[in-house]
Formats: C-alpha cells, structure tokens, sequence
C-alpha cells in the first residue's frame, strides 16, 4: 500500500466531451464506493473512485478540472499510471429496494453499488442529475443493467426539469425505500441526508476531501471532528452526517484552509 503498483492503460473511454474512463488492469477484489491514489507521473497523486468492478481490470472516471485531471486526460492506452488501492470503505449495500441518487460525476462512485445491488437482485431505482443533457453519462449502462432510471436537468433539456435532490425528494414521497445511497456535489448530498433524516431513511453518502496520504496518517481530509475520508469514509451513513458541523459548508484545500462550499 505504501508505494504505488505501476500498471499500464489498456483501454481509455471518453463519456463527454470533458469526462473520461481510464481501465487499467487489476484483478483483486474491490468494494464499490472504495478508492485508488492514482499517481500521475512527474504531476501528482490524487484519489479516484471505482467506476468499473470487472474480473481482470478495473476504472475510474473523472472530469478533467485542474492541473493533474487535464494531464490525466491527455493519456492513451498503453501509457502508465501508478495506483494504490483499493482504499477506504465502500457502500453498505442492503434492503429490498434502494434509491441511488447522484449528481455530477458522483455517478461513477454509485455505478457499481447499483450494478451489485442488481446483481442480488434488489429493487434499484436511480436519479440522476446534471447541468444540462450533454453532461449525463452511465445512463443507457445502468438501464441496460435492469435499474429503473430517472433524470433530472438543470436546464431541463431531458427529463426533470430542476435539481437532483428535488427529484429524489419526489420519489421518496411517492414510494418506500429500505436504503437511500448518494455521491455527487456536497450540497446535494447534503440535502439528501436531511430529507432522509426527517423521513427515517438509511441513509449513506460518498464524500470527496483533499486525500494526501490515502491512509489515515496526514489528517488532511478530517471531517466530523476527526474523521478521515480515506479510512473511516469515504463513505459516511446518515447519522454520522447529521451531526457533522463541516458536512456541506466547508472543505479543506491542499494548504489545509478551509474553503466553504458554495
């Protein structure tokens, strides 16, 4: 886990004109929800979530928004990449019938978690929520998986017309779920858990902080009074959450100053 295992890209899918799927292959088990520290030579290392649990091979799939996505963007197959993982702890999959709500890229993260609730054959519907219809991906994978799929747009270009979370609290008012899963901007998330809080769902949620080290040394991604993201997250239940001050007002940057979220 201390040094990053070298691997070489087999296989690079562009999703949007500003997202991208790197497969590198890895044949250990991996937990959806859970992380790698991707090392971007000679740039740096940053923490990518699982988007593809595949026998021989896994992905991540990110948005390229700085110095170390855009270099990452430029790789093809067959350059190299170094990787630690997996990291953290993944989603706690259970119940009858789940609701998976993501904004964003939060969908790569929630992609697995709804592939291996089908693959139990739980009840699975999933919203899914983005800018405007150019920037939604994974939709036409996980409807092809069997999940009952709903879309929100800001713009309303396709689907809801209005945010995510206010899809989600559409469907919770209309349905019963056992388990709510979410990933995506914080304070959607944010949202999501207090609904779930005011209804009594179980609730669980994927959060992203500044990850240094990836294992719970540095202190860098410390939430809820002492938390680390990398080994006591990234995945937090609803509990946890409501009581955590810093949960969708503030993060940390690389300095350790907090930068509130807007």
């Amino acid at each position: 886990m201390m040094y990053p295992r070298v691997v070489r890209i087999h296989k690079v899918v562009e999703e949007t004109k500003d997202v991208k799927t790197v497969f590198f292959p890895f044949d250990e088990r991996v937990e959806p929800g859970q992380f790698f520290m991707v090392l971007i030579p000679d740039v740096d290392e940053i923490p990518m979530s699982v988007s593809y649990l595949l026998d021989e091979s896994k992905g991540f799939t990110f948005k390229r928004v700085g110095d170390a996505t855009n270099k990452l963007f430029e790789k093809k197959a067959g350059d190299l990449i170094g990787v630690r993982g997996p990291l953290g702890n993944g989603f706690n999959i259970h119940g009858e019938k789940i609701l998976f709500v993501a904004g964003g890229t939060g969908v790569a993260s929630v992609a697995p978690a709804v592939e291996k609730a089908l693959s139990q054959n739980r009840e699975t519907v999933v919203a899914l929520g983005a800018k405007n219809r150019e920037e939604l991906f994974f939709v036409e994978r996980l409807k092809e998986r069997g999940a009952e799929v709903h879309v929100a747009t800001d713009d309303g270009s396709i689907g809801y017309h209005g945010l995510v979370s206010d899809l989600m609290l559409e469907l919770v008012e209309g349905d019963s779920f056992d388990l709510v899963v979410t990933c995506g901007p914080e304070q959607m998330m944010k949202k999501v858990v207090e609904v779930c809080s005011k209804k009594g769902l179980d609730v669980q949620a994927s959060l992203e902080r500044h990850i240094k080290c990836g294992m719970g040394v540095c202190g860098q991604c410390c939430v809820c009074g002492g938390l680390r993201v990398c080994v006591d997250g990234p995945v937090f239940d609803g509990e946890t959450l409501s009581k955590c001050r810093d949960f969708g007002l503030f993060k940390r940057d690389a300095s350790g100053k907090k930068v509130y979220i807007h």
